[in-house]
């Protein structure tokens, strides 16, 4: 599909506009009276909600704007590049909520597009957009975290359906999701080979999982098993054995999605508030108005520029994802130099407080200070999900690089 000119782009944004004002809830446009920080993830649980955060995500998933460059013929908004960037302008211009946050739009819908069979497609890719079903990741276990291809969850071929027994960890956000895209071992006498995709519904009998609390007080993952769980045949992902490749694939995707969030400080602490402002509240401001203590202010400078660096950098291997049908091993890098500048950034944001930046909770702390604090701590494991930051390291090496495996 060609991109639009000048000229109708510009009407183009100005639709959106008009649409963006007249259907976003005005609810949510007072901070104060928003229920929940955060975007709605979808599923079971916000089924025939009537808060307004739910009604936001159903009336631009109607527009297909949930998925604003899937095709039409699935539910999705059928935008060229240059419209789904106007489209994320005016979102951003107008401090517009995103209506869904979605492991189904960030990951499996990709891979699905690109997968999937086609009856597959109109059963899934729908109630992705519409955000009829939350989605968690079932990759990483016990002893196949890093090294992910030896992962043992057994999926047997039972004639009518699958059987599937195992258990995965780090799985996020698993006792709240309604669906599970997960990785399976369908034969024992081949590693990477030996591996298949599969979906499984979270109600299935068999199914528990188990919340896992970490340092930041924080229980987004969870160990999740797997016991003697019937699935039907129709539920596996591309071809049987076959599922290491979409593994790869998917996890392209998961990387440049965990890089824009860390880019956007959430990650972080970065919902704390803009870290120079918050250095000179606490450390206070010289005579020019800058931070008055110039080792701290180059710093902080530095990990700013540093950070809209990456954005650019993201906004550009996006681009030429688009242009080349997908993500590449250049995301490796993106994730690589977001974990680390994320994880810097929340240091300087506890450096810039003081002892104000160590307050675990109570009134003695305003919500910044301990936003602050929970970050930092939960900032410690974004050099480890979507791989660790030593795989990606190993990627970069091999497949954007071209060097030869250590002897």
């Amino acid at each position: 599909m060609a991109d639009f000119g000048a000229g109708e782009l510009d009407a183009f944004r100005a639709e959106v506009r008009e649409w963006l004002e007249a259907n976003y809830p005005a609810e949510l446009r007072d901070p104060a009276a928003q229920t929940d920080p955060e975007a709605v993830w979808g599923g079971r649980a916000f089924e025939g909600s009537s808060d307004p955060q739910s009604v936001w995500m159903r009336r631009a998933a109607a527009q297909g704007w949930t998925a604003p460059g899937w095709p039409k013929d699935y539910g999705g908004g059928g935008l060229t590049p240059a419209q789904a960037r106007v489209l994320d302008q005016e979102m951003s211009a107008g401090r517009y909520r995103p209506p869904l946050a979605s492991f189904g739009v960030w990951m499996l819908g990709p891979v699905l597009l690109e997968y999937a069979t086609e009856a597959q497609k109109r059963e899934h890719l729908p109630k992705i957009i519409n955000g009829n079903f939350r989605w968690c990741q079932g990759y990483s276990e016990p002893g196949a975290g890093s090294d992910l291809a030896s992962l043992a969850t057994r999926c047997e071929d039972k004639g009518d359906h699958w059987l599937i027994n195992g258990q995965k960890v780090w799985t996020s956000y698993a006792n709240k999701a309604d669906w599970c895209f997960c990785l399976v071992r369908t034969d024992t006498t081949k590693k990477h080979e030996g591996i298949s995709f599969v979906l499984i519904d979270m109600t299935t009998p068999g199914v528990e999982t188990r919340p896992i609390k970490l340092i930041s007080g924080e229980s987004p993952f969870c160990e999740t098993f797997f016991t003697d769980v019937k699935i039907p045949k129709d539920n596996l992902i591309g071809k049987v054995n076959g599922g290491w490749e979409i593994a790869k694939r998917l996890l392209q995707y998961e990387r440049q999605n965990i890089s824009g969030g860390f880019g956007g400080g959430g990650g972080a602490g970065g919902a704390a508030g803009d870290l120079g402002q918050i250095a000179k509240t606490y450390v206070g401001a010289d005579d020019h108005g800058r931070v008055d203590d110039q080792d701290l202010r180059m710093r902080i400078t530095k990990n700013k520029m540093d950070f809209q660096t990456l954005y650019m950098t993201i906004q550009r291997t996006a681009a030429e994802a688009r242009a080349s049908n997908g993500p590449s091993a250049a995301t490796s890098i993106i994730k690589y130099a977001a974990a680390s500048l994320a994880q810097e950034r929340s240091e300087l944001m506890v450096e810039s407080m003081g002892s104000r930046g160590l307050g675990w909770e109570g009134e003695g702390f305003s919500p910044a200070e301990l936003i602050a604090t929970h970050g930092w701590l939960r900032s410690k494991g974004n050099s480890i999900e979507g791989g660790t930051s030593e795989v990606n390291i190993n990627v970069v090496s091999k497949r954007v690089l071209g060097l030869p495996d250590p002897k």
